[in-house]
């Protein structure tokens, strides 16, 4: 099988720039695609800061910190997304990502392996409209993905299991936890992790208790962030997305059920940090 050395990355919102930053530091050649060119400046932006950080605290030297950058080519030009290995980080709409996919499997050799960060949307659905559907796999990474130890290798139908051993390999040297999972909605962190949100969410739909006060209490018992600090960090809409396409592929089983509380913040564009306010208000910090 051939060894991963270049890792195209379509997507260069939050999730794919945090990605190309991993993979970057640790040695690997890195292509960073998206369609909007101020969304790739925005990335630029964003991995010379969070690099200058680690330089800051010592934890970088500037040396490494410009041989990491001079890893990452950013571009607009999908005919330049060719490598070992394809990551995708766009929409979570699934004509998108197959209109993506079919392009990329076009100019790229047979194999090169194709894979999905996808939350919620089952990798067998994706790779039905994706030639020789065997070197298709998920690999999803947690926001932030240049903090966020756990990555998760989703094999679908098709998926050949050496590949997913192989891709389980590259994510090992990334420094990452890789656990190995088998096609189902959510797959194992986002089904096991919807209720935090889900019951929060009808807990403060009941006025039991104040978003806040929900936070502290699980805070104090033990979590690093409450459900309402940690929807704000991931952004309400991409929640609300998940959720709603869990429920969905469960039979729109009622413990899935999405809240029109966070309805309303979607409808509102209170998306949590990214934009400045969701359930907390970050524009004075």
């Amino acid at each position: 099988m051939k060894t991963i050395q270049t890792i195209a990355i379509a997507g260069a919102g939050t999730m794919g720039s945090g990605i190309a930053q991993v993979c970057a530091m640790n040695g690997y050649k890195v292509i960073l695609y998206d369609i909007h060119q101020a969304t790739i400046e925005k990335a630029k932006l964003y991995i010379d800061s969070s690099l200058s950080f680690l330089v800051s605290k010592g934890k970088l030297s500037l040396d490494d910190c410009e041989t990491i950058k001079g890893k990452i080519h950013f571009t607009a030009e999908i005919n330049e997304m060719k490598g070992d290995l394809i990551i995708e980080a766009i929409l979570e709409k699934l004509e998108i990502k197959h209109n993506f996919f079919r392009t990329v499997a076009e100019i790229n050799s047979i194999d090169t392996i194709l894979a999905s960060n996808t939350s919620s949307i089952p990798i067998t659905q994706i790779a039905a409209a994706i030639p020789n559907p065997e070197r298709f796999l998920g690999i999803h990474f947690f926001n932030p993905a240049t903090i966020m130890k756990l990555v998760e290798i989703i094999s679908g139908a098709h998926t050949n299991p050496a590949i997913a051993l192989h891709c389980k390999s590259f994510i090992e040297s990334l420094g990452k936890t890789c656990v190995l999972a088998n096609d189902a909605p959510g797959f194992i962190v986002n089904r096991v992790a919807r209720h935090y949100y889900v019951e929060a969410l009808k807990v403060l739909e009941e006025n039991v208790a104040s978003f806040e006060d929900i936070d502290l209490l699980m805070e104090s018992s033990g979590f690093k962030m409450g459900p309402f600090r940690l929807m704000d960090l991931i952004g309400v809409d991409t929640n609300f997305s998940v959720t709603s396409s869990i429920f969905k592929l469960f039979h729109e089983d009622g413990k899935f059920r999405p809240s029109r509380i966070q309805q309303q913040k979607v409808d509102a564009g209170l998306h949590g940090k990214k934009s400045g306010k969701g359930f907390y208000d970050y524009a004075s910090k």
